[in-house]
């Protein structure tokens, strides 16, 4: 009888343990960590063999006029902001002549290797000097020598917005196509401000990448998310690139924790935005964003 209580201790003890063994192992699959996104993680920008940040630096914050919110903070601290957006791991860098943030962002990045960073212009289609009207080459010489460079990653035209427009700027779109032939820019393509203009660059070959303007609240937006959405993801899948802009709502979320989460969440989750451009003001909002990312799952 001892005998047999000893062996039936040992066979419950070893069936305990294994027990254990196996609740341990059910527990750590529960707790398996779940993928998020990256937001300097480089992608590939549709189909123009850029490679950038999913996360990248707009310097238009209320930009016009040749400023912005950002050059209005000056040489100096504009030059430290872009500085602490690449330490952080931002590489690509949107600009206009339009906010005349070009002498920035060139001199902020001019003693790191070219090949390290992407920078991406845009090209009025409205308001220009005499000699430059229909002319981006001019325009886009004269970015070369304010930013410093050889070549210019990526050029749109800027705020289009009729749905003709592929029709208004053949001209200028001609002119871009030679630039990208001679290498003097990689890729060209267009910003967007209206849904026609959109469904435009959807059906444009000349086109290789576009910005759009979403968030999930249609602020700042062309229409309501659900269409501007629609409308992306069709550009999205004639393989161009897709930059979403106005994540903040051009800063109406700025002290909204949860609209800026909400939109960050809902813009990852489409699964048709290549990257995200943000202007920010000050290296805590980065990181803010950038944290805001990192909670993000990636969807499988």
């Amino acid at each position: 009888m001892e005998k047999l209580k000893r062996r039936e201790f040992i066979t419950r003890s070893v069936a305990g343990v294994g027990g254990i063994m196996l609740g341990s192992g059910v527990l750590a699959a529960k707790e398996k960590k779940v993928e998020t996104y990256d937001p300097f993680q480089m992608v590939l920008l549709g189909k123009t063999g850029l490679k950038v940040t999913r996360l990248g630096a707009g310097t238009g914050a209320h930009g016009g006029r040749h400023s912005s919110n950002q050059t209005r903070l000056g040489k100096e601290n504009f030059e430290a902001l872009v500085k602490a957006e690449y330490d952080r791991g931002i590489r690509m860098f949107d600009m206009a002549d339009g906010y005349g943030s070009h002498p920035y962002v060139g001199s902020a990045l001019k003693t790191l290797p070219r090949h390290n960073f992407v920078l991406a212009s845009k090209v009025s289609t409205w308001r220009q000097t005499e000699n430059e009207r229909g002319r981006p080459d001019i325009a886009i010489e004269r970015f070369l020598k304010e930013l410093g460079t050889d070549y210019i990653d990526l050029v749109l035209l800027h705020c289009v917005m009729s749905g003709d427009w592929p029709r208004r700027l053949r001209k200028e779109m001609d002119i871009m196509a030679k630039l990208k032939e001679k290498g003097t820019i990689r890729a060209h393509g267009v910003s967007c401000h209206s849904v026609a203009a959109l469904e435009a660059a959807a059906n444009e070959p000349w086109v290789d990448s576009v910005n759009a303007r979403i968030n999930a609240y249609g602020t700042e937006m062309d229409d309501v998310p659900k269409k501007v959405a629609a409308v992306v993801r069709k550009i999205h899948n004639a393989g161009k690139g897709v930059v979403a802009m106005k994540l903040v709502g051009n800063g109406e979320f700025t002290y909204d924790q949860d609209k800026i989460s909400r939109s960050i969440e809902y813009v990852l989750g489409l699964d048709c935005v290549d990257m995200m451009i943000v202007g920010f003001e000050t290296p805590d909002e980065i990181d803010d964003f950038a944290r805001r990312v990192r909670k993000v799952p990636v969807r499988t």
